[in-house]
């Protein structure tokens, strides 16, 4: 199972997850998130040796000036929120950045729309609450295409995370369900050990 985290904070959660072997780390860009990423604190990721764990910012519809002056040299992957076209996709990637381009799922049809979108190195599935972390539902997770390149998102915890993979899920994404119960934004790291323990579990 891969893992990606989501809205971290450069300061405080980078060296917990890559110690723990998190895959991906994701970084918000957007204002009107609570996990935005202050660009002050880029600067703060350079000073970090990720082993095997990659950088993925999280934008909506970013402009060109935006990637060619945050994302490259910063960032591994970039993921797209938006309204992003295949076309678009292909002008990003070219820029020499990999792709995740995530599909907001609310019915099965949904789901076929990632067939558009072949140029992107991973596909993200989520609910249309995004950070509002609605659950993804049990019948459409077995409509999800398997295999490394598809990945799962919407209210994955230590609770269902066993469930979830014997759905045939191999790559998760999680946020809020990893945070301080009473503080958005704020990661609690007894919760991400927790999980990633429960994620090592099953692979043995």
């Amino acid at each position: 199972m891969r893992v990606k985290i989501c809205g971290l904070h450069p300061l405080r959660d980078v060296k917990l997850c890559i110690d723990l072997g998190v895959n991906f780390l994701g970084f918000v860009f957007y204002e009107k998130s609570p996990r935005n990423l202050n660009l002050n604190d880029i600067q703060k990721l350079k000073s970090y040796n990720k082993k095997k764990s990659f950088f993925v910012a999280v934008t909506v519809n970013p402009n060109n000036d935006f990637i060619e002056n945050v994302i490259l040299n910063n960032f591994d992957y970039i993921q797209l929120h938006g309204s992003e076209t295949e076309e678009r996709i292909k002008e990003i990637r070219s820029k020499g950045i990999k792709i995740i381009k995530t599909i907001k799922v609310k019915n099965e049809s949904d789901i076929n729309d990632y067939k558009k979108y072949n140029n992107a190195d991973i596909i993200l599935f989520d609910t249309p609450g995004m950070e509002k972390s609605i659950r993804f539902p049990k019948e459409l997770i077995t409509k999800i295409p398997k295999g490394d390149r598809f990945a799962l998102a919407g209210s994955i915890s230590h609770n269902n995370i066993e469930n979830i993979a014997n759905l045939g899920v191999s790559f998760c994404d999680l946020s809020s369900s990893l945070e301080l119960d009473k503080q958005i934004g704020y990661k609690d790291h007894q919760k991400i050990k927790k999980f990633i323990k429960k994620i090592n579990e099953l692979k043995n």
